[in-house]
């Protein structure tokens, strides 16, 4: 979508902005999962001990909920015109 021709294109206009963006969240994501080897674990079981292993649990589970989500519209969904007469 872009700006009107009478408004000044906004800073998240500009393509290299957004890859900037991007790029940002990636090197954050990396450092995140860097930092998980360099502190002391105590957890309830082994597999909780690999590095990484939380931030993989995080991203699949934000998948099913959102696939989950989109399932679950299906069948809660009115119709467009439930509350006309």
């Amino acid at each position: 979508m872009s700006a009107p021709s009478n408004e000044a294109p906004r800073w998240l206009d500009k393509p290299e902005n957004v890859e900037r963006i991007w790029r940002a969240i990636l090197v954050i994501c990396v450092l995140l999962v860097a930092a998980d080897l360099f502190y002391a674990k105590h957890s309830h079981f082994a597999f909780e001990e690999q590095p990484g292993f939380h931030a993989f649990f995080g991203f699949v589970a934000f998948v099913f909920v959102v696939l989950a989500g989109t399932r679950l519209r299906d069948y809660l969904m009115r119709p467009e015109d439930y509350y006309d007469e």
